[in-house]
């Protein structure tokens, strides 16, 4: 999973962020008025429903700078059923409490992008075929939930603008033609990879008599999908994209195609259940 690598404290900034809007008002009210300070809890973090854990790279060492103790049960990528525990921590009952919403929103995101990635990952099984993400990701949280993506056994499209080129339909209208628009990207930054979205046959053909590394097959059905990727015959990659089901996900994977492209992974993903169970250390 070393698509992109998660950066040192990049968890612990996320619920760092997540804690201040949290604390906005100063703190957590209702946590200090009840529970008498230095009192301390053990607290398990626990799955209420079927899915593949992601997320527990981040959270671990952000829980470490504020609890005394923190154990995972299981690792990212992990199957787990109601009533597994992920993670077991200890520490002051206060802290428990304010961090709770925050890890367990975190957390269950990010396992549930994981979830329903493998759900696309096992519905393509057997074929030469990956799950891939897009950009289509929560702003703030790109790089957490193509980590979570890969947990789930897909993999990563590119992470900004300027990790390869993408030419679409608007960029071809502003040069004039696919080929003109490769020609355009290679002049101005040749050796990067470039990508073209066809929606036409006539325009696969030309992107891949341009040269160009992967073609984003759009929209297609599974016959002209099947068309294309014989039209390309192994020049370029190939990447279906847009009108994916579960369901159809098998039938596109069989024609050829190198890639599923799926938006879905990141922005619709329903999250996976989990809870905090406290009891006295």
């Amino acid at each position: 999973m070393s698509d992109h690598p998660l950066p040192a404290g990049y968890g612990a900034g996320l619920l760092r962020d997540a804690l201040t809007e949290d604390l906005a008002g100063g703190v957590d009210v209702t946590s200090v008025a009840t529970i008498p300070a230095g009192h301390l809890s053990t607290g398990r973090f626990v799955s209420r429903g079927h899915g593949t854990v992601a997320g527990l790279a981040l959270l671990l060492p952000a829980l470490a700078e504020q609890l005394d103790e923190v154990v995972a049960a299981v690792d990212d990528g992990a199957r787990v059923g109601p009533g597994d525990v992920l993670i077991t921590v200890t520490g002051p009952t206060r802290t428990l409490l304010t961090l709770e919403r925050s890890a367990l929103n975190l957390l269950g995101h990010l396992s549930g992008v994981a979830t329903l990635t493998s759900r696309w990952v096992e519905a393509i099984a057997g074929t030469d075929a990956q799950i891939r993400d897009t950009r289509k990701t929560t702003p703030g949280l790109r790089l957490a939930e193509k980590y979570a993506v890969r947990c789930g056994g897909g993999t990563n499209h590119r992470m900004s603008l300027s990790d390869e080129a993408l030419i679409k339909d608007n960029h071809v209208v502003a040069t004039g033609s696919i080929t003109a628009a490769l020609d355009a990207v290679r002049a101005q930054f040749p050796g990067l990879a470039c990508e073209v979205e066809c929606d036409t046959l006539a325009q696969v053909a030309e992107a891949a008599d341009a040269g160009a590394e992967m073609i984003l097959l759009d929209n297609m059905d599974v016959v002209t999908t099947g068309e294309a990727v014989r039209l390309v015959g192994g020049r370029s990659r190939t990447e279906a994209s847009g009108g994916l089901t579960l369901e159809s996900a098998r039938e596109i994977a069989m024609t050829g195609v190198d890639y599923l492209a799926v938006g879905a992974l990141t922005h619709s993903a329903p999250v996976l259940d989990i809870g905090l169970d406290l009891g006295d250390a």
